[in-house]
């Protein structure tokens, strides 16, 4: 059986949350080197870039494993992402522009939030997988479009999955670097970049 065919996805638990630092780090890294220079990727690891606990609690984040080379007995994680019903775009606990406030379905877009793929698992669709049980997920609750702020590294895909770009954010950071982050939607175009105004790239 193929490796893409035998991802296994659940929802995050708190338990989870050591393995998910690592596995994001380790995406970041090993991934998004091509997009973003050592010292944007060293600035917004934990902040920009990195896990918001609050998916976790919503429970609308989601862990995707696949069993370990050693056996079925032990999973490994191989990926995770998620989808908020708050107004925040993008980042972690430590992040910039964070709005807990909650989305209306009826008017507003869902966020996709937080989709990485650890490096070992790249180019085998786990990606779509995740982006495409996040979207499932996000309609089940009624919401009918959707918004995230994008990695340069994540707009191909995104691109391909019907996603369209609305704006790019200079993101700051604390080291003095800013780091590029692509506004996308699918479904239509919210109203505003929940928040985020500054230093909008044209």
């Amino acid at each position: 059986m193929r490796n893409e065919q035998r991802f296994q996805l659940r929802p995050a638990i708190e338990d989870d949350i050591p393995a998910l630092h690592l596995l994001i780090e380790a995406s970041v890294r090993g991934l998004q080197s091509g997009d973003y220079t050592p010292a944007q990727i060293e600035g917004a690891l934990g902040t920009v870039l990195g896990l918001d606990t609050q998916l976790i609690a919503d429970g609308t984040y989601f862990v995707a494993e696949i069993p370990d080379h050693n056996g079925e007995a032990r999973m490994r994680v191989a990926g995770c992402g998620g989808w908020s019903k708050r107004k925040t775009l993008f980042g972690a606990d430590r992040g910039p522009g964070r709005l807990p406030e909650l989305l209306d379905p009826a008017v507003d877009a869902a966020k996709v939030r937080a989709i990485f793929v650890h490096p070992d698992f790249a180019r085998r669709g786990l990606g779509s997988l995740i982006l495409a049980t996040v979207e499932e997920a996000a309609t089940g609750a009624g919401f009918r479009r959707f918004e995230m702020g994008s990695t340069l590294t994540g707009v191909p895909l995104y691109r391909l999955k019907g996603y369209v770009e609305v704006e790019r954010i200079a993101v700051p950071l604390a080291n003095g670097e800013a780091l590029p982050v692509v506004r996308m939607v699918k479904g239509g175009v919210p109203k505003s970049a929940a928040g985020w105004s500054p230093h909008s790239l044209h």
